[in-house]
């Protein structure tokens, strides 16, 4: 396990909870290291017995988790092991609930589907997959794990679209639990986990595993869409599309970031 934490934060004064913060300035990218220490996360998960409940959220209100940072990092695997950790988490006995402010799209979006839960800020919370404006593919687990939320239709719709999405719509969809009044969230998430750690362990674990065995992608599944896209990531019409979105502000706190959904497809 690595010894170094540096986007993420985790607060266990609660016996039975774990409050983690991502936090990679300035917009929240999920690179190589992130996805390292997220590993590293999850095998810490799975050793703590007395473990119920662990929540995701942002340091930054802007962005929860903006997307994939090609090229910010290296990963000391080589390649980071995002997809067996996406899968060991679902599959652990520990609740995992992502508590969402701002943008959250691309690898983040498919961070915050491989949790449990899902409750976001009516106001503040957007979702997108824009990976086609980008001559790239959804290859961090939404081409496998949206179809079972919203429907194949809905999926076409947010993953050949790339357009960003409200918190209301993400509901109405089936994308995300709930959309909660921004003001409301952390207490009704609060509340929430009070309840989770109130209950006993076995029945929990046993009704998250029962639960398990249907609803949910196989590891196959995954681990052949991000290969495909590790794939487009070298084409032609991906560099060349990187190369633009770089020059207009992709990776910095401004106007293409905040408005991705709109602002890739005048690239």
């Amino acid at each position: 396990m690595g010894n170094v934490t540096t986007r993420i934060t985790t607060d266990k004064q609660v016996p039975g909870f774990w409050r983690v913060t991502l936090n990679h300035p300035p917009i929240n990218t999920v690179d190589d290291q992130m996805y390292d220490e997220i590993f590293d996360l999850v095998e810490a998960i799975e050793a703590e017995p007395s473990l119920k409940v662990v929540t995701f959220e942002s340091a930054n209100p802007d962005y929860f988790l903006a997307h994939y940072g090609v090229g910010e990092s290296t990963s000391r695997f080589g390649k980071p092991r995002w997809i067996e950790a996406a899968t060991r988490l679902t599959h652990s006995n520990v609740l995992s609930i992502a508590v969402i402010r701002g943008r959250t799209r691309a690898g983040g979006a498919e961070f915050a589907l491989a949790c449990d839960l899902r409750f976001a800020s009516r106001e503040k919370a957007v979702f997108g997959q824009p990976e086609v404006g980008f001559g790239l593919i959804a290859g961090g687990g939404a081409l496998a794990r949206l179809p079972h939320l919203v429907g194949r239709a809905r999926a076409i719709e947010i993953t050949l679209g790339g357009d960003d999405f409200d918190a209301e719509t993400a509901e109405r969809y089936g994308w995300i639990n709930r959309a909660i009044p921004d003001a409301e969230l952390d207490g009704f998430v609060a509340n929430f986990v009070r309840r989770i750690l109130s209950f006993d362990s076995q029945a929990l674990n046993a009704t998250k595993s029962i639960l398990n065995q249907n609803g949910l992608p196989r590891q196959a599944e995954l681990q052949s869409t991000q290969a495909i896209f590790g794939g487009t990531l070298r084409s032609s019409a991906a560099l060349e599309k990187m190369a633009k979105s770089r020059e207009r502000g992709l990776g910095t706190a401004g106007e293409f970031e905040l408005d991705l959904g709109r602002q890739i497809a005048d690239l």
